[in-house]
């Protein structure tokens, strides 16, 4: 069933077409993922679709009631809200429920004696049953858990970054909707959280539409690619491994249209050239073809980066840490960590977010200085360092002119000289866009020249904290290409699993309390270490577990009860039955407690510990049962 259809949708930014009159429909659970060079439009396609940004042409239709909800790249938060404000915004009859409902909770746990608000409470739970908000407010409680989000009074100004982000996902998510948009929205996740949302996006009801360059999420996630290209839209039916297949057969069919159009305009001009006799008018039919041969937009072909640039010479020794420790704001981020960068090292750096990786990134390029330990910084060395925050570029400079400002020409490690006009077209920026202001830039495309100015540095050592979080797609394929034939030592700090396997062969992850683990393999390798290891470590518990317990079972064989095992064996089933309905009653009231976090945890925790007496109550009338008819088998 169709959702949305949108014809012929134009837009334009400045001189540049974003969209040139493209046609496409979304249908009910579609996965699509927009794919693009950054800069090409793909957020404003989003905005467009959302209602945030204006077409120029075109028309959309849908549904009068049909929903959309939107994830913005950056979280656009009201700071004076609290957490639950956020989350449960909206008209939606449902989301005014839950949000009465939960503001009410809050109002009884501050004030529990007061009356007033224990009839809010009785009300709003009449009204949760009404509009069937119980599984909703369920649902809400688990994305809300699995993204860490367990402070609802709190006010979105006194959160981090990356809570606010979760918080935004959160209420993305929660919503009820027809279409979910979602633009980057696995930028400063890490991996397990980034694995659970893979999960929640694939039961997701909805369709929805995500721009990403985390190339693993949108291969488990998409059904559907759609790639914007020079302001055409080309759609492929598949995730994006099978993009790659189809998108590789279409430029091999380009390229045979190309070489078809060279081959007629050659023989066409030769024609001409010997002119040959024909009538007036089929030689200007002739000439006017070959003008519209001419006229024909060529292939674009790709560059790929063969190339090894970095000339400085570096020597055998790189950098080395010797028992270094650091401390910020209290906290242990490193403690007595010793490593040895060599020449040629792939290491990535891992772990979750605030734990300590860009501080050692700083104090491995002597920006900071550790707290003890020692750093051995070899002469030869020579740092290109990608930051997350880099310096503000001036917008009123040229874009030639800012990579200019490093080097006009760099020389490769074979002695081949690349010039800065060059090196940009290997980077996306066509000549007739490398006299364009940085001003007119998007975010995306400004993050790409960044990114060139560091390598045209030519560093024989390379930092790269976060490079995935603003590139695209393409741009990261550039990179790590270009890594291949990096002659030197490269150290990146990333989150992105597909980077890491592509980049990495050795890992250092932090663990937390300045605890950091050395790993030799890839990503995917530490990942599966990791689960076998956590798998071990369960059976291990749970073996563990049985032995104590078989170690606390008494001897079965008796010639007769004793008084108090009698007394037990008279009254066991009364107790069994007793501990079940304690549970069923205790299942009952956190189903109505809803989202009440701290009254629900309270009544878990008693529903445990009644489930674990009634566990050896079982197992002890197991014993009794099997004691009584032994001995009146005797």
């Amino acid at each position: 069933m169709s959702l949305l259809q949108v014809e012929n949708l134009t837009k334009t930014y400045g001189d540049k077409t974003l969209f040139d009159h493209i046609s496409f429909t979304i249908s009910q659970n579609q996965r699509i993922g927009l794919i693009g060079v950054n800069g090409t439009g793909k957020s404003t396609l989003l905005k467009v679709l959302a209602g945030l940004d204006s077409k120029e042409a075109g028309d959309m239709k849908h549904a009068k009631d049909f929903r959309i909800e939107y994830l913005h790249q950056e979280p656009k938060l009201d700071p004076d809200l609290t957490v639950l404000e956020q989350i449960y915004y909206g008209d939606s009859e449902i989301m005014k429920t839950m949000r009465a409902y939960e503001q009410s909770l809050q109002h009884l746990e501050r004030d529990p004696e007061n009356t007033r608000y224990q009839a809010q409470l009785l009300k709003n739970q009449q009204q949760m049953d009404e509009n069937d908000a119980w599984e909703a407010n369920t649902t809400a409680k688990t994305i809300l858990t699995k993204l860490g989000i367990d402070t609802f009074d709190k006010k979105i100004s006194a959160l981090s970054g990356g809570q606010k982000k979760r918080v935004a996902i959160a209420r993305a998510l929660i919503q009820p909707a027809d279409l979910l948009i979602l633009d980057e929205p696995t930028n400063h996740l890490d991996n397990e959280t980034i694995e659970w949302l893979e999960e929640h996006l694939s039961q997701y009801r909805g369709s929805l539409i995500v721009v990403t360059h985390d190339r693993y999420f949108l291969n488990r996630v998409t059904n559907l690619i759609y790639e914007l290209d020079r302001g055409r839209l080309y759609i492929y039916e598949g995730n994006y491994e099978t993009y790659l297949e189809k998108k590789a057969e279409r430029d091999e069919q380009e390229r045979i249209s190309e070489e078809k159009r060279q081959n007629t305009l050659r023989r066409e001009l030769a024609w001409l050239k010997r002119g040959a006799k024909a009538r007036t008018t089929k030689q200007k039919a002739r000439k006017q073809r070959v003008e519209t041969l001419q006229n024909q937009s060529g292939l674009q072909t790709e560059e790929q980066m063969d190339i090894a640039i970095g000339s400085n010479r570096l020597g055998k020794k790189v950098i080395e840490l010797e028992n270094v420790s650091k401390r910020l704001a209290g906290e242990t981020l490193i403690e007595d960590f010793s490593y040895l960068v060599v020449p040629e090292e792939r290491l990535g750096i891992i772990g979750p977010n605030g734990s300590g990786k860009t501080t050692l990134l700083n104090i491995m390029s002597q920006r900071i200085e550790p707290d003890t330990g020692e750093i051995d910084v070899g002469e030869t060395v020579k740092i290109g360092y990608y930051t997350q925050d880099h310096e503000e570029i001036d917008g009123n400079l040229k874009v030639v002119e800012y990579i200019k400002q490093v080097a006009e020409v760099i020389t490769t490690a074979d002695g081949q000289e690349i010039t800065a006009e060059q090196m940009l077209e290997r980077f996306l920026f066509p000549r007739s866009q490398q006299w364009t202001y940085i001003r007119k830039l998007s975010g995306g495309e400004r993050r790409r020249l960044y990114l060139l100015r560091v390598l045209m540095q030519e560093p024989n050592v390379l930092f790269l904290d976060e490079p995935t979080n603003d590139l695209d797609t393409k741009t990261l394929s550039i990179l790590e290409d270009y890594l291949d034939h990096f002659p030197g030592a490269v150290v990146t700090v990333s989150h992105d699993r597909y980077f890491l396997d592509r980049i990495a062969d050795r890992l250092i992850a932090f663990e937390g309390r300045g605890q950091i683990k050395k790993f030799h393999g890839n990503y995917s390798e530490f990942l599966e270490e990791k689960r076998e290891a956590d798998r071990l470590r369960s059976m291990e518990r749970k073996e563990q577990t049985e032995k104590e317990k078989a170690a606390q079972k008494p001897a079965r064989k008796k010639r007769k009860l004793s008084y108090h095992e009698q007394k037990e064996w008279e009254g066991i089933e009364d107790k069994i039955a007793d501990l079940e309905g304690r549970i069923e009653g205790l299942q009952t009231s956190i189903a109505e407690a809803g989202s009440d976090l701290g009254k629900v945890q309270e009544m878990y925790s008693e529903q445990e510990s009644l489930e674990t007496e009634l566990e050896q109550a079982m197992e002890r009338w197991e014993e009794l049962s099997l004691l009584v008819e032994e001995l009146e088998n005797g």
